[in-house]
């Protein structure tokens, strides 16, 4: 059975987007340390899943060529790889190797791990990780905490019907100030 993850950045006091729903906050720096970790993780390949509302973050930024210039192979990953975009209100979907599911998006991810083959990764997108999350479809939680506060925002698990215990399976500190930390569920 395929593997589901998410990866998300979050602030210090647990929001995925800021009270305008921005993610601007979360941008790589100049830290060479944290980009290739980054980079090496973003080469295990396989199906990213996106909301309408990161897919159209993502694919208004990695097919640019601000984006190829600053991080080339990241920018090639994100633009060859599969990708999976859940959205009732789009018509289509343009960035390239792009399907869009409209309806029975449980359905849909129960069916993909079922299927074998490369893991997946859903990006940044909340309300689909609490979707999930609450029928137990993700298998880890991958999510880099930022040295910022933001006041306000949105939680990934915004929504979630009761609570998940969690267990930490890898952390590393990075000279930036950020933290990344992995973890699986236990129930």
């Amino acid at each position: 059975m395929r593997k589901l993850a998410v990866f998300n950045n979050i602030s210090l006091d647990g929001y995925f987007c800021d009270a305008r729903g921005g993610m601007d906050w979360a941008k790589m720096d100049n830290d060479a340390e944290f980009n290739a970790f980054i980079t090496e993780n973003a080469r295990g390949g396989g199906v990213l899943l996106f909301g309408r509302v990161t897919y159209d973050l993502m694919a208004g930024f990695w097919p640019t060529p601000a984006a190829q210039q600053m991080m080339p192979e990241l920018a090639e990953n994100m633009n060859k790889g599969p990708k999976v975009v859940f959205s009732r209100s789009m018509v289509e979907a343009g960035w390239n190797n792009t399907t869009l599911v409209r309806d029975g998006m449980i359905e849909t991810v129960r069916r993909m791990k079922l299927e074998g083959g490369p893991a997946m990764v859903i990006l940044g997108s909340g309300s689909i990780v609490a979707q999930l999350a609450a029928v137990n479809l993700i298998d880890e939680y991958q999510v880099v905490v930022n040295p910022i506060a933001l006041g306000a925002g949105r939680s990934m698990f915004e929504g979630l019907p009761q609570a998940m215990n969690l267990r930490c399976t890898l952390s590393r500190t990075f000279r930036n100030g950020k933290t990344f930390l992995s973890y699986e569920p236990l129930n």
